[in-house]
């Protein structure tokens, strides 16, 4: 499966249609990042000395930023470059399993509906089924993604 994809416009996504991201190991750079970004310096993200005496036994990454991370693969993958107007939300999102400083991440991602809108006749809605996993396959975040995407005859 490639890596790398062209822009999709709304007739090109159809139901079922897979991509695949490329790989991302998260680094201490990260954390620190989203943390002056958010301003949330919860110990448990920020706090080793902390996060050792946890369930855990390390620093976790914000869910938030794990959120952020599965946005990047999405606009990193090329398929609504251009394309996109805009993120409209998610219906779900669930973050099951920690990500730690170093874990790999990459995600899945599949095509689950594509609706005309009869309000729009430049654009109409995508949602791309969501499932980010670490490098020894455990799921990390699952969701869905909803775009408002250029139909090819906006573009001309």
């Amino acid at each position: 499966m490639a890596y790398s994809y062209e822009p999709h416009y709304f007739e090109d996504f159809e139901e079922g249609k897979e991509f695949q991201s490329v790989g991302r190991t998260v680094t201490e750079a990260d954390f620190m990042m989203h943390s002056a970004l958010s301003g949330d310096w919860t110990e448990l993200h920020t706090n080793s000395e902390y996060a050792e005496d946890t369930q855990f036994g390390q620093r976790i990454a914000h869910g938030p930023m794990t959120f952020v991370q599965s946005t990047g693969f999405v606009y990193r993958s090329g398929i609504v470059e251009r394309t996109a107007i805009a993120f409209l939300g998610m219906n779900y999102m669930d973050l099951p399993n920690p990500v730690f400083i170093g874990d790999t991440l990459s995600q899945t991602m599949v095509v689950s509906e594509r609706k005309d809108l009869g309000s729009r006749d430049d654009a109409g809605l995508v949602v791309l089924e969501i499932e980010m996993t670490k490098q020894d396959g455990t799921v990390v975040l699952e969701g869905d993604m909803k775009f408002l995407i250029k139909t090819k005859s906006a573009a001309e």
